[in-house]
This record gives structure tokens, sequence and C-alpha cells, in this order.
């Protein structure tokens, strides 16, 4: 089992930057494939980023050439820095940690907010 803590969220003026960070207790973290997704008020929970156990990564369109996911397996740590920030880019950020195995593990949620 995984427990997984965000931080890093808070309130940021358009074009600004901010860097969560994921924090994994528990075995086997360099296995599961890290992801970031985000839900908006009234909207579903949408796909960020992912970075599998190989380092390679997904990105939807939204935030491609804005954000970087990255992960640190020694630490059992994950990060999503997030340049250039939109209005549309506000929501609850949640980290994942997902394996066909080990299991789909899920963070408590930080907010982002963007605005002037």
């Amino acid at each position: 089992q995984v427990q997984l803590v965000e931080s890093g969220g808070g309130l940021v003026q358009p074009g600004g930057s901010l860097t969560l960070s994921c924090a994994a207790s528990g075995k086997f973290f360099s296995l599961y494939t890290m992801g970031w997704y985000r839900q908006a008020p009234g909207k579903q929970r949408d796909l960020v980023a992912t970075i599998t156990s190989g380092r390679s990564t997904n990105f939807a369109d939204s935030v491609k050439g804005r954000f970087t996911i990255s992960r640190d397996n020694a630490k059992n740590t994950g990060h999503l820095q997030m340049n250039n920030l939109k209005p549309e880019d506000t929501a609850v950020y949640y980290c994942n940690a997902f394996s066909t195995v080990l299991g789909d593990y899920w963070g408590q949620g930080t907010q982002v907010t963007v605005s002037s």
C-alpha cells in the first residue's frame, strides 16, 4: 500500500509558476506509474501528466510545453513543475500512483488557484 501527500499548491497570478510535490510512503514506489490529475469545480477529474517507472512521460494537450513531471525514486517523491499558468489551470490537483499489480492510490489533493 502507498500513502500519497501533495504539497505546493496556492494562489498565483496568470503567467506565474508553481511546483507541486507528492511524497509517497510505502513500498515499491519505483514500480508505480505516477500521475497528476486535476478537478475543477463542477467538472470531472482529468489527467494532467504521468510518468512511468521507466520515466516515460505523457501530458494532456492543454499543458504540453508548460508543465513538466518528474520523479525521484530514491526519495519516494514526484513533482509537477507548472509554468505560464492560466486561470483555466485552477483546480484541485491530485497525485496518483498506479500499478496493475500493486493497486491504485490517490492523495488528498492540493488547491491551485490562478487569478490576478
